[in-house]
């Protein structure tokens, strides 16, 4: 029976059905969109409303709505993903975005959250055809029917503005594609993708010949000739003085292509380029002799240059600067001065099968006080070899590729799960040697610290819980959770281990901050700081505050989302591990002291205030083992495990309480040891004592 209900439990809580993780229902557009619009049904192949209005005798649609986290769920700075409402019309133009939510720290403690909702609201009247630019520099006034349009920045916030414009630019480009026929229809989820274990010996030259390396070469007669016939004609005596001379000499690649980067780069800047990328990212090296550059002297690194533009299937896609110091395997081989490196992130829907359109635009200024600008471009085009291409499967999405591209760290967390499970199955074998043991168990917290928490960010959350309480309540399924594979993979082993040893596996051998904490518990111990003792039934009590917590956060997850945001911040792991402590001061002050505090009170905030570690509690309910040994002197009369267990997990008749259990195994040691336990130590010396009786012989 406590299996059937678990499965019922996990299944409830774990099953999904299409993909989607946005919390707004019909009745919730309704509103935001009254009468005389209409909402219609949510789209079955893409998670977008149409939106209706009644015109006479006719119904006209007037677009869709979305929110960007459905379709383009991009980590924000806090580690969490914002989420706009988005609506597009049928021409491809913002209708409006507003921001529904963010974890953004610069928005929640700094500036406020005003400029942020006055960021999205300049997307109006914008269109998805345009190259949308941000601009914190200067305010430049738009101009709709251009090719450019400008969106002005946000100081100190640059990198959280990109963010969300990346989110909505890619969330719309999906619907636009999906239901406005933009890129011919194509299905954003069914493109292509570079095969990563392909690999071919090339050449430079090689390269060259196949397109691999696409080059533009223009003198500057080549570049007067474009103008000719224009106010922009003759303005540049250098151009007219040296026609033969050279203007650029540009090479573009896709270096993120293995066959084209490990054999055009250097080593090392291969292996630093794969590390600055996303999983599905890619990424276009830009190469150039000559007195012109695709980067102005005024270009800001890690922006966006308006030199080159990138376009598939007539949209544009932006290339952002890497701002890399990139060298050349062979610098010889090509004659340029100029290097740069853009990417491309993976939910742009760049497909790599087709073709790319680039531009040179090139602009000439007439005129002093407000001068004419008079643009010209040379169009070209780039495509790969299909041979480095993997074609798409008809199940694919978009979260394949971030799961392939995440195998090596996916591989070593797998590895790290089947040993701790290991470990935990053959716990009289890992044991009986205690010196042997603890060495395991702080390798094993330096190995949860520093890979599953602060590398591989796999640090489980209350927020975990909340996403999928508010998801569920809306109807909506978790397949957002398949852009993070750490967090999968953890969760399912978790759930695993509830059903076989509960809740401590997780809280005492696979939390990022427990682990912290036991680590600085036991540097204080070392330190032989005095420790904070708790009478055992103010320990009962205060164990309690975390149900509360727990309670309190899914009340307002369920009732008041707006505060549930307020509320998990009652955990410090977002600051301690997500976040490394760069945070508003408040926040690194409270997740400091928390440490602080362990090196006096043991793990005092898993003990007592960790509403994560309630909740596991709860769900190690249906564990269906008592897995840790105990002997029938166990509490009568034997009580050294109950007095040295730190977290007072033991009852007084020597039974485990498993909702409090950790599994630092230290009573298990104790079991083991001949030298530790007593019960064990006085059946040793009876052993030795009884006296051996011979029968006489008869």
């Amino acid at each position: 029976m406590r299996l059937i209900r678990y499965l019922l439990l996990w299944a409830a809580v774990l099953c999904t059905a299409s993909a989607a993780a946005g919390t707004l229902s019909q009745a919730d557009l309704a509103r935001r969109f009254p009468a005389p619009l209409q909402v219609g049904q949510k789209a079955a192949d893409i998670a977008a409303w149409p939106i209706f209005k009644q015109n006479g005798t006719s119904t006209d649609l007037v677009g869709y709505a979305f929110e960007s986290i459905d379709l383009a769920p991009i980590p924000g700075f806090a580690g969490v993903p914002m989420n706009a409402l988005v609506t597009i019309d049928p021409a491809g133009t913002f209708l409006d975005v507003v921001v529904l939510s963010h974890h953004e720290p610069v928005f929640l403690d700094g500036l406020g959250e005003a400029p942020l909702f006055q960021f999205a609201s300049q997307y109006k009247g914008l269109s998805l055809k345009q190259n949308l630019h941000i601009d914190s520099k200067t305010k430049r006034e738009r101009a709709p029917d251009a090719a450019n349009a400008y969106l002005d920045g946000v100081s100190k916030a640059t990198a959280s503005v990109r963010i969300l414009n990346q989110s909505v630019l890619s969330a719309a480009l999906k619907v636009a594609r999906k239901k406005l026929g933009f890129a011919a229809g194509r299905d954003p989820d069914q493109i292509a993708r570079i095969n990563m274990d392909y690999f071919d010996k090339l050449t430079t030259s090689d390269m060259l010949a196949a397109g691999m390396i696409k080059r533009v070469r223009l003198l500057n007669r080549d570049v007067e000739r474009l103008f000719a016939g224009s106010a922009g004609a003759g303005l540049e005596p250098q151009a007219l003085n040296e026609p033969d001379e050279l203007f650029i000499d540009l090479y573009l690649a896709q270096v993120s292509v293995p066959s084209v980067g490990r054999n055009l780069l250097s080593p090392a800047s291969w292996a630093k380029l794969k590390g600055r990328l996303d999983p599905g990212d890619q990424a276009l090296l830009v190469m150039s002799g000559g007195r012109y550059s695709v980067l102005a002297n005024d270009f800001v690194r890690s922006g966006i240059t308006e030199r080159i533009g990138m376009r598939q299937d007539k949209l544009p896609i932006d290339m952002r600067d890497l701002d890399l110091d990139i060298k050349l395997a062979d610098p010889a081989a090509l004659p340029v001065s100029n290097i740069a490196v853009f990417r491309v992130i993976a939910q742009a829907g760049l497909d790599p099968a087709s073709a790319i359109d680039f531009s040179l635009p090139i602009t000439r200024k007439k005129g002093i006080v407000y001068p004419e600008r008079i643009v010209r471009a040379v169009d070209f085009q780039y495509a790969l070899p299909l041979k480095y291409i993997d074609a798409p499967t008809a199940s694919e999405k978009s979260w394949v590729g971030i799961w392939r591209a995440r195998v090596g760290e996916l591989g070593i967390l797998a590895a790290g799960l089947a040993l701790l499970a290991a470990a935990l199955t053959g716990q009289k074998r890992l044991t009986a040697d205690g010196a042997r043991f603890a060495w395991f168990r702080r390798a094993y917290l330096l190995f949860t610290v520093a890979f599953v928490g602060y590398y591989a960010q796999g640090q489980l959350s209350i927020v975990n819980v909340t996403g999928v309480i508010q998801s569920l309540l809306a109807g909506r399924s978790l397949e957002f959770f398949m852009y993070d594979p750490m967090t999968v993979v953890l969760w399912g082993f978790v759930a695993v281990s509830l059903l076989v040893w509960g809740r401590g596996t997780f809280c005492g051998w696979l939390c990022p901050f427990g682990a912290l904490q036991e680590l600085t518990g036991k540097l204080g111990q070392a330190l032989r700081l005095p420790q904070l003792k708790i009478h055992t039934r103010a320990d009962g009590r205060l164990k309690l505050v975390k149900y509360g917590l727990l309670a309190a956060i899914g009340a307002s997850a369920v009732f008041a989302p707006a505060l549930t945001d307020k509320l998990v911040e009652l955990e410090p792991f977002k600051t301690a591990v997500t976040l490394n402590f760069i945070r508003a001061w408040p926040f690194v002050a409270y997740a400091v002291g928390l440490l602080a505090l362990s090196m006096v009170s043991y793990k005092f905030f898993c003990r007592y205030l960790c509403p994560f570690g309630a909740a596991l509690a709860l769900f190690g309910h249906v564990r269906i083992f008592d897995w840790i040994v105990r002997r029938k002197q166990c509490g009568t009369p034997c009580q050294s495990c109950r007095r040295r267990c730190e977290y007072k997990a033991i009852k007084s008749d020597g039974a485990i309480s498993y909702d409090e259990c950790f599994q630092c195994m230290e009573c298990v040691v104790i079991y083991e040891s001949d030298a530790q336990c007593a019960s064990l130590m006085l059946e040793l010396k009876r052993a030795r004592t009884i006296p051996i009786v011979v029968a006489p012989n008869r």
